[in-house]
C-alpha cells in the first residue's frame, strides 16, 4: 500500500463485496487511506424499493440502510486495502452501537459517509469502526459498528 489516497467506483465495489441491488448502498468510496480511513458516496433516488412504504407521500431513506451504507463503506476500504476484489470477501455485522439520527435522507440527497478504523488488522477477522453520514455538511447517523470479515481460504 503506497501513501496515495485509492478510490473504488461501482465496478470494483461489486467486485470486492457480494451486495447487489435493491441492498447496494454505496457507488463510490474515495479517500481510501489504507485500514484507516475513507469516504463513501450514495445517490440517494426516489427509485430505491424502500421509498415505496417508507414513507408513501413522505420519502425517507431508513436508518438502518443508512448505518448498512456505512458498513458497506467500511468493508470496501479493507477490501481495497487487503486487494480482496474477485476473492469473495463476506463480511458480517456483529454490533452497531452509538447509533444516533440527526437528519432525514431524501431522494436528492449526496450521502457522504465517512468511516474510521477503531480496532483491527490485516488479516484479522473482526474489526470496529466509526462512521458517520452527513448530507451537505449536515450529520444525518453517527454510530461505532462492529463487524467480522469472512476471509476466504488462500
Amino acid at each position: 500500500m503506497t501513501d496515495t489516497l485509492q478510490s473504488a467506483d461501482i465496478q470494483l465495489i461489486q467486485r470486492i463485496i457480494p451486495h447487489r441491488y435493491p441492498f447496494l448502498l454505496v457507488d463510490k468510496v474515495v479517500d481510501i487511506d489504507g485500514y484507516q480511513s475513507a469516504t463513501g458516496i450514495k445517490n440517494v433516488t426516489m427509485n430505491e424499493p424502500h421509498f415505496q412504504g417508507h414513507f408513501p407521500g413522505k420519502p425517507i431513506m431508513p436508518g438502518v440502510t443508512i448505518a448498512e451504507a456505512l458498513a458497506q463503506t467500511a468493508a470496501v476500504m479493507v477490501g481495497v486495502a487487503m486487494d480482496m476484489a474477485d476473492r469473495d470477501l463476506l463480511v458480517y455485522f456483529m454490533s452497531i452501537d452509538k447509533c444516533k439520527f440527526r437528519r432525514m435522507v431524501v431522494p436528492g440527497d449526496v450521502l457522504s459517509m465517512k468511516v474510521q478504523t477503531v480496532r483491527g488488522k490485516p488479516g484479522g477477522k473482526v474489526w470496529k469502526f466509526s462512521g458517520v453520514a452527513t448530507v451537505e455538511g449536515e450529520m444525518a447517523c453517527e454510530c461505532e459498528f462492529t463487524a467480522m470479515m469472512d476471509l476466504p481460504k488462500e
